[in-house]
Order: C-alpha cells, then structure tokens, then sequence
C-alpha cells in the first residue's frame, strides 16, 4: 500500500503554515486563559520573550515563536515565486514539503524536550532550511538577481 502527503499549490502550503501559526497562538491563548481562570496563574504572569510557566507550555509558546519567525521568509519566496509566475518543479514541491516539516518540527517541539526530540526537530528544522533556499535560488534567478544570473 503506497502512502504519501500530498504536493499542494504553493499559495495553499502558504496560506496553511499561517494557519499552523495561528493555531498555534490559539494554544497558547488557551492555555493561558485556562490558567488564568482557575486561579493558577494571574493574567499579568505571562512575561513577553521570559521563560514563564511549565515545561511543555513554554516549549508550545516557542514552537509558535519559530513558526512565525518564519512564516516571513516563506512568504517572501512563495508570493515572489507567484508574482513573477515561476514555472519551477522546486516552486511546485518544496512548499508543501517545508509546510509538512514545519508541522513536524512543531509537534515534535512540544511533546518533547529531549536529547532525541531536539536532534529530530533539527532535521525538520534543516529541511525546511534548505528548501528555503533552493526557493530563494529558483526565485531569485527568476528576479534577475545578479549573482544567481
């Protein structure tokens, strides 16, 4: 039986790693507001860019950091990629791909702090990076960057 993920047009990977990120924010809100509310915590405990709160919920509050931090980046190259109508394999498969790595690295970021939990989000974490800048070279040869030229 052969299994795979799905290649998606790169608006759509686009479009759903906002969403991851924003799923994301919508944990960590959750988590707080439940905190809050059952008298656990007060709603001015929650430090911006300070460790505060347990394990999981600050390794949760930085999984959605990283997705942001990058969200950026991918949009940049997707959006330039569509604008100047880059017809590119690359353009066309590694979305999907850094969407999916994202999703792992962010799970993976959550449930475990690990010494094997690290290595493996830095893979999906490396994976996404390279594929970034294939992007990056795709689309900027497309730009008329000159040393991509």
């Amino acid at each position: 039986m052969e299994t795979y993920l799905p290649v998606m047009p790169p608006l759509a990977a686009l479009v759903l790693f906002a969403v991851w990120a924003m799923i994301l924010v919508v944990s960590v809100g959750i988590w707080r507001t439940v905190l809050v509310f059952t008298g656990n915590a007060q709603a001015n405990s929650f430090p911006s860019g300070t460790q505060h709160g347990g394990d999981r919920y600050w390794r949760l509050n930085r999984a959605h950091m990283n997705a942001v931090e990058n969200l950026p980046i991918f949009g940049a190259l997707v959006l330039s990629g569509f604008y100047l109508q880059v017809q590119d394999t690359w353009l066309q498969i590694l979305p999907s791909l850094i969407l999916y790595a994202r999703v792992a690295q962010s799970l993976i970021h959550i449930a475990s702090g690990s010494a094997v939990a690290v290595t493996l989000r830095f893979l999906a974490y490396g994976v996404q990076l390279i594929s970034m800048f294939i992007l990056a070279v795709v689309v900027g040869k497309a730009a008329g960057v000159p040393f991509l030229m």
